[in-house]
């Protein structure tokens, strides 16, 4: 995990460099930082589970012209729990969380105007997944809890709308498709800074 948020560190230190900083001009070029809250819509095998999702991303933008595209790195975290009863015998509880996501990926887009950008977006998240099982009864003898960390892919499209010189707010619908046949979906608000 470590390597891939250093890896993404020095990508976006790469892509900073003053060669690049030479052709990053207009109101969606530079490094960024923002913050992200929305809807959170997770399939664990079984039923779907709705909760909240915020978080945290930094990135770096080129725009040449009317073409924006970038990198970026996102630690995100959720609600959403979904419990199921009865799974193996009458009373027992079988409980899964969906939790931390860290993605690292890239994003490309086209201005609209002079201060909104359309852009898609697409790279590698990982999820981690918690699981809690009770078998009902006082002891809880058979009971144990567990966590896995997912492999997954990340899609996604947002519309972005510069309010400042130095600020913007966004919205974005993401998917993301682990391991295990688990996938969330997501639509989220954010509000950044560039520098």
């Amino acid at each position: 995990m470590r390597m891939i948020l250093g890896a993404a560190l020095l990508a976006t230190t790469a892509v900073a460099s003053p060669a690049f900083a030479q052709s990053a001009a207009g109101p969606f070029a530079g490094p960024r930082v923002e913050g992200i809250v929305g809807y959170d819509n997770a399939k664990i095998p079984g039923p779907n589970s709705d909760g909240v999702v915020y978080g945290g991303g930094i990135g770096y933008d080129i725009q040449s012209g009317g073409t924006v595209y970038g990198v970026e790195a996102e630690l995100s975290d959720s609600t959403v729990d979904e419990c199921s009863p009865n799974v193996i015998v009458a009373g027992d509880t079988l409980c899964g969380q969906i939790g931390r996501d860290i993605y690292v990926g890239a994003r490309a887009g086209a201005v609209v105007g002079a201060n909104t950008l359309l852009y898609a977006k697409a790279g590698y998240v990982n999820g981690r997944v918690q699981l809690d099982y009770d078998d009902g009864t006082a002891a809880n003898t058979t009971g144990y809890e567990t966590g896995r960390n997912l492999d997954g892919v990340r899609v996604g499209a947002g519309v972005e709308h510069a309010i400042g010189p130095n600020s913007y707010i966004k919205a974005e619908y993401r998917y993301s498709n682990y391991e295990q046949d688990i996938e969330k979906h997501q639509a989220v608000a954010g509000f950044g800074f560039r520098f």
